[in-house]
């Protein structure tokens, strides 16, 4: 599946995106449900980790996707 298919049927293509880009100290948790349900959530979170630094992708907060970029680069350094 190309990145345009997957995001044609992700849930949040019917969602305001405003939703995954709360401001900051507002709660991630409208847009983790929406994810929560997702077909693609899946593709969506391994195109984010490498990609995103803002917002909820794939199910995953910008701190959740840093602290997973983090080890893998901590993996690779020790490999």
């Amino acid at each position: 599946m190309s990145r345009h298919d997957w995001h044609d049927a992700a849930a949040c293509a019917s969602v305001d995106p405003e939703v995954f880009f709360p401001e900051r100290g507002l709660p991630v948790r409208p847009a983790l449900q929406v994810c929560m349900g997702c077909p693609v959530r899946r593709q969506c979170a391994e195109h984010a980790i490498p990609n995103e630094t803002h917002g909820v992708w794939g199910g995953l907060s910008e701190k959740e996707r840093k602290a997973l970029r983090r080890t893998a680069r901590a993996e690779l350094d020790a490999a």
